[in-house]
């Protein structure tokens, strides 16, 4: 499995689930949403930087 393609993936589910937070809680949903996006980002870094 590449490199960097776990935490793209989860980052996707808990940005998703913090979307889905954010009218009942929108201070908890944004912050899962922020993590979620970080996690993204840095799948994103390590997939590009381990490309072969």
């Amino acid at each position: 499995m590449r490199e960097g393609l776990v935490p793209a993936v989860l980052g996707t589910a808990v940005a998703a689930s913090g979307a889905a937070l954010r009218s009942k809680f929108p201070a908890a949903g944004w912050g899962i949403l922020g993590f979620g996006l970080a996690h993204i980002v840095l799948g994103a870094i390590d997939l590009v930087e381990h490309r072969r």
